[in-house]
């Protein structure tokens, strides 16, 4: 069940953030045709994959919630939202970004607190602590109730309390149940939170690209996972270019459990080129890891899982000289932009230049680079390497709620360009974080044009001993 609107979008931020969710899919096309004139061409990469990847249903246990806020009081619907995983199983999620819409049919990935606003949020552990200690994870109502205080909890007084609850600390929202007996609830949730550590990934590589020459073994990938075991699937031409994927001892491999060591065997005849492999398996995901979506639809974060199909993905490159590196990125929300990571195993070194800052990698050596961002902006980076190798990187930077955007500044990668964008349709809507009473307020609000920053990032090899400007 969805509202098309909410009045809170029409605010602030709410509004921008429906614009641009509208003309996200043309900026990203745009940075595509720069990606077409590379070297070769380069596969889009949101981020590194690790974990589940879902798709939200929307609200299925909820009650009623009303946010107090500086233009009046909004009544809202609160509580739990399901997810179906990709390759199977079910997810059930709250919502921690309460004034942003959620798009329909959104796809999300896994992902760590750092690139989601619990990133900067210091109050990011009692949310852990409260979907610990709630319902669906405590689905004794009774005993629920009585902590509580409460006379008797319904599913939809104890969703609405728990949302309600972590609103609180997510947001830092003026928000209250409706229901008397799921308000007793969110305020002994409140009152009572602790900090609890985030909790690891349900499958994850380290690190996510590794480099080196032909006749190598190239890792070690490490394999971190709370599954019992994994299985090892080798890169797709596997057959015709010879890359296999072994242990240590340079036998083959086809499955993994936590801790196992893994490489990619490259034939020494093999020329420059690049391979993936992906490890697969069964497990419950961890109660307190985020989700997070490219279409900017609202940040969630996982309160059960069923038994559900995980992920993860390592790349390879290799070249027999030169520069060789491997690459690599993840959102940095605290520091407000994208990692890209560079470790260069080649016998030269590797040059780049940001932002006006020249970098340079000796052989054997690493650097992490932080590209800030604007909230809200797409970005779509090309990376040019040796050989004619490339990698792309594209996504949005979602990084803040509403609540922590005051006072904020940003950086921008290139001269802003502006694009038109019609009025939202109707599949953009809050994660029911909105009432009915909302549709006239949007509908009445004319969004003319929005202002966003792109821009393609060019990184190449480069000989020793560089004349530099």
């Amino acid at each position: 069940m969805f509202s098309a609107f909410s009045a809170l979008s029409a605010r602030g931020r709410g509004a921008a953030r429906l614009a641009a969710a509208t003309f996200v899919s043309g900026l990203l096309a745009a940075g595509a045709a720069v990606a077409a004139a590379s070297p070769a061409a380069a596969d889009a990469t949101t981020q590194n994959q690790r974990g589940a990847t879902a798709t939200i249903g929307g609200l299925k246990t909820f009650g009623d919630a009303v946010i107090h806020d500086t233009d009046g009081d909004l009544q809202v619907s609160a509580g739990l939202f399901e997810m179906s995983v990709e390759g199977g199983g079910t997810l059930q999620t709250y919502c921690v970004d309460l004034y942003n819409p959620t798009q329909k049919d959104a796809k999300y990935h896994e992902t760590d607190w750092s690139g989601t606003s619990l990133g900067a949020n210091k109050s990011a552990g009692k949310i852990r602590w409260i979907l610990q200690n709630s319902y669906p994870q405590v689905n004794d109502l009774a005993a629920l109730a009585a902590k509580a205080g409460a006379t008797g909890l319904t599913e939809q007084d104890a969703a609405a309390g728990t949302q309600v609850a972590i609103w609180r600390y997510s947001d830092a929202a003026d928000v209250d149940a409706v229901d008397p007996q799921a308000e007793k609830l969110a305020d002994y949730l409140e009152k009572s939170a602790r900090a609890v550590v985030e909790p690891a990934a349900s499958l994850t590589l380290d690190p996510p690209a590794v480099s080196g020459h032909p006749g190598e073994l190239l890792g070690p990938v490490t394999v971190h996972t709370n599954a019992a075991g994994t299985t090892v699937v080798p890169p797709a031409d596997a057959a015709t270019s010879g890359v296999r994927i072994v242990g240590k001892d340079g036998k083959p491999v086809t499955s993994a459990v936590n801790g196992s060591e893994l490489y990619f065997d490259v034939p020494e005849d093999a020329a420059a080129g690049s391979a993936d492999l992906t490890v697969q398996a069964s497990t419950t995901v961890p109660v307190g890891r985020a989700f997070a979506s490219e279409s900017r639809s609202q940040t969630q974060i996982l309160a059960g899982s069923s038994e559900s199909t995980v992920s993860a993905t390592a790349s390879a490159t290799w070249a027999k000289q030169g520069a060789v590196p491997a690459l690599s990125a993840v959102r940095n929300c605290t520091a407000g932009g994208l990692d890209i990571t560079a470790v260069n195993q080649g016998d030269e070194e590797f040059a780049f230049e940001l932002m006006g800052t020249e970098y340079i990698i000796a052989a054997g050596e690493s650097r992490t680079v932080t590209v800030p961002l604007q909230e809200d902006q797409a970005y779509d980076f090309t990376i040019n390497g040796t050989d004619g190798l490339t990698k792309r990187f594209t996504g949005v930077l979602d990084c803040r709620t509403r609540s922590s955007e005051t006072g904020a500044t940003t950086q921008t990668l290139s001269e802003p360009s502006p694009a038109m964008v019609a009025a939202p349709s109707t599949d953009v809507n809050l994660a029911e974080t909105g009432g009915t009473s909302a549709t006239p307020l949007i509908a009445g609000t004319a969004i003319a044009l929005v202002v966003v920053g792109g821009a393609a990032l060019v990184i190449t090899g480069r000989k020793q001993n560089p004349t530099r400007d």
